[in-house]
């Protein structure tokens, strides 16, 4: 992809700058309740299908009141998880928006699994352009910018770039270990994947194979699908490590379109076969339909 130059007329390090900071302070909160919640259970409530912890909503606040504040004049928009979406039109009609997600893999966060995630993405004109994500269990942050890499950053500083594996044989999955109905675990079962791995956050597993522990991802929505906060920071970071995201017909992902949802099958890969991936779980899908 094309280096970006500018950010609403900001230069790119000062917001990345930012977004970094933010994105280990998130870090540290969340790993506050983490420690606290080894004392006591977590206080919880009940978002549709999905749990909501404090942490959640402590993040939340945190990263968007820092954000607002450091670009006060700046023409972005916010969409984070815990949004009161009934108090925004959708699609944000401002062409940079932040997606973030306070707390990527919930329940492993409650199950204390240590497989969660912060995870912050800006996007211009419905594509990531910037991205955060930060494992508070590894005391590990993530971060890409488009056309300058993929690198792994510890609480020391220390920088390391990132890049996919090459394998084109023997790929490894990475799966959730919830999230997989029938027609999900058929298409899973009838891939060329034997290899498998299961781990929560969407952003754990995309980190996962930017470090080369894993080849392959697939979603597949069924009566939900994931939302524009799971995979935005995500994405990047695996396309600026060499990989490949895109939906099972090849086209990209969109964000902030309206709706916050990302149906159909969604195939993140190393890049090599990924082509050949998205022909077979398309063959398979409709085999199965």
């Amino acid at each position: 992809m094309s280096p970006l130059h500018a950010i609403a007329g900001q230069p790119v390090d000062s917001v990345l700058a930012i977004a970094r900071q933010v994105g280990w302070e998130a870090a540290d909160i969340a790993l506050q309740f983490y420690d606290a919640q080894a004392e006591a259970a977590p206080k919880l409530w009940q978002e549709g299908d999905d749990p909501v912890t404090a942490a959640d909503l402590a993040i939340h606040r945190h990263v968007l009141e820092r954000l607002q504040t450091a670009f006060t004049d700046q023409p972005f928009g916010y969409l984070s998880e815990e949004s009161d979406r009934t108090a925004l039109t959708l699609p944000l009609p401002q062409d940079w928006v932040w997606i973030i997600d306070p707390l990527d893999g919930t329940r492993d966060f409650i199950d204390r699994t240590g497989e969660f995630a912060v995870q912050i993405a800006l996007t211009y004109q419905q594509r990531p352009v910037l991205a955060v994500v930060a494992i508070p269990a590894q005391q590990t942050l993530y971060w890409a910018v488009q056309g300058q890499g993929c690198y792994r950053e510890t609480k020391d500083g220390t920088q390391t770039k990132l890049t996919v594996s090459d394998r084109q044989d023997n790929l490894i999955l990475v799966a959730s270990r919830t999230h997989r109905g029938d027609r999900f675990q058929q298409l899973l079962d009838r891939l060329s994947l034997q290899q498998q791995i299961y781990v929560g956050s969407v952003g754990v597993k995309i980190v996962a194979i930017a470090e080369q522990c894993a080849d392959v991802y697939l979603s597949l929505s069924g009566k939900s699908a994931p939302k524009d906060w799971d995979m935005a920071a995500p994405e990047l970071l695996l396309l600026e490590a060499g990989g490949r995201f895109s939906h099972a017909d090849g086209s990209a992902l969109r964000y902030n379109t309206g709706d916050i949802s990302q149906w159909g099958c969604l195939i993140a890969s190393n890049g090599p076969t990924h082509d050949r991936l998205c022909q077979e779980a398309a063959d398979l899908l409709a085999s199965l339909d």
